[in-house]
């Protein structure tokens, strides 16, 4: 049995956000019924050097739309980064969802071995469709899903491993 770039790239994505959206549902409880401030929480960093909690759900989001995006050979959709909420949040991730969802199958099928540029720290790099999807976004995604419920766990949101990986 094979596997099509749509079947390794959108459902799978899609499941993350998803799952995401619902771990910000799961935050938004703790917010209201703890004494924490959601704008110390919005801008929470596991490191200084380290993108804050906003900013993590606002790449998983970007790399998701992208990749989607690049392997279809479709303009990315630009999304500005101005939320201030949870919910505002969510609705980026529907926003990205619906949108990654709309392309269908037989635009992403394919792609494989397509060359797609795209830039990477300021400068162009080449890809091949698979080790874009598999080497780059899906793991940046993950990392950027995984950091942001990380956050949340450190600020004793009740959320565990079941929340994340949710009805793969």
């Amino acid at each position: 049995m094979t596997i099509s770039m749509y079947q390794a790239s959108v459902p799978r994505l899609a499941n993350t956000l998803e799952n995401l959206s619902n771990i910000l549902d799961k935050a938004q409880v703790h917010v209201d019924t703890h004494p924490i401030d959601v704008a110390t929480l919005l801008n929470y960093r596991l490191a200084p050097d380290m993108y804050p909690f906003f900013k993590q759900v606002q790449i998983a989001c970007d790399k998701a739309r992208s990749v989607v995006a690049r392997l279809a050979g479709m303009d990315v959709p630009v999304y500005e980064d101005n939320e201030k909420t949870l919910a505002e949040l969510k609705v980026r991730i529907a926003r990205t969802v619906a949108f990654i969802r709309s392309v269908p199958p037989e635009r992403i099928d394919g792609t494989e071995d397509n060359d797609i540029v795209l830039p990477v720290t300021g400068k162009p790099t080449c890809y091949k469709g698979m080790q874009l999807l598999l080497g780059h976004s899906l793991p940046n995604v993950y990392f950027h899903a995984t950091t942001a419920y990380n956050i949340l766990r450190h600020h004793g949101v009740a959320i565990g491993k079941r929340d994340f990986l949710g009805n793969p």
